[in-house]
């Protein structure tokens, strides 16, 4: 039975990537968002799991990414479908509104090839190359979620929408080094990068919780992972 435990994991982040994909082609944006942090805590459990139970196969590698496809991918991409449908359209722009919205799903194909990078990329063991799935889900998630009145305003468009959705596809097959929280030791000298990410982390999340910022800390949390692993490459003392 232990034998089968981190897989069944492996589906529970499956089934949540379900759930928040039919709840975002309902609206219900919250909890579609709180399903994908669902399935980012199985997601991390499985593979804590088959480490400590010394389970590794090949069936567990493909279900896990078949799972992060539609939690990671989806899931978010079906988000934001429906945020195509509220947003402000420029008039050059309405002739579109009826099959731009099908555009996000270009993400969730983007998901899909990074994932299938990272499964065969021998470089990505220790750090990564190009933004993780579950980084980009987040993002959008908790973005719909707290700035859904300012992204339905006339401060914002579809346009910018489209855009911005295929600057992060884009970033997820890029070739943009970031680093991983994976910890050899807990010396500064090696992890100074990530005491520092976790720092800075921790201050935005208080600041959601204690300040009127509120969710907006957690898309704020990824764009920091992504100023400092860019900063780490030019500057060698946050190496």
């Amino acid at each position: 039975m232990l034998l089968n435990f981190p897989n069944a994991l492996t589906c529970c982040n499956l089934i949540c990537g379900c759930m928040a994909t039919g709840a975002a082609f309902h609206g219900h944006f919250t909890w579609a968002f709180a399903l994908i942090i669902a399935g980012a805590v199985f997601d991390f459990f499985d593979g804590m799991a088959a480490r400590a139970l010394g389970i590794s196969s090949p069936i567990g590698k493909e279900l896990d990414s078949l799972a992060d496809v539609v939690t990671f991918g989806v899931a978010p991409s079906a988000m934001l479908f429906q945020l195509f449908g509220l947003v402000e359209y420029p008039s050059w722009l309405a002739p579109a509104a009826s099959w731009l919205p099908y555009t996000a799903f270009i993400m969730a194909a983007f998901s899909a090839l990074r994932l299938a990078k990272f499964n065969l990329d021998t470089r990505q063991t220790t750090s990564f190359i190009g933004l993780p799935t579950p980084a980009n889900a987040l993002f959008w998630s908790s973005l719909i979620v707290a700035e859904l009145p300012w992204l339905a305003s006339p401060r914002f468009n579809a346009m910018w929408l489209f855009l911005f959705m295929l600057a992060a596809s884009f970033l997820l097959i890029s070739e943009l080094p970031l680093f991983a929280l994976k910890f050899k030791n807990l010396t500064w000298r090696d992890n100074r990068v990530k005491y520092i990410f976790l720092a800075g982390t921790l201050l935005l999340l208080l600041a959601g919780l204690l300040t009127p910022l509120g969710l907006t800390a957690v898309p704020l949390v990824i764009i920091w992972y992504l100023v400092l692993s860019m900063l780490s490459l030019y500057v060698p003392s946050l190496r």
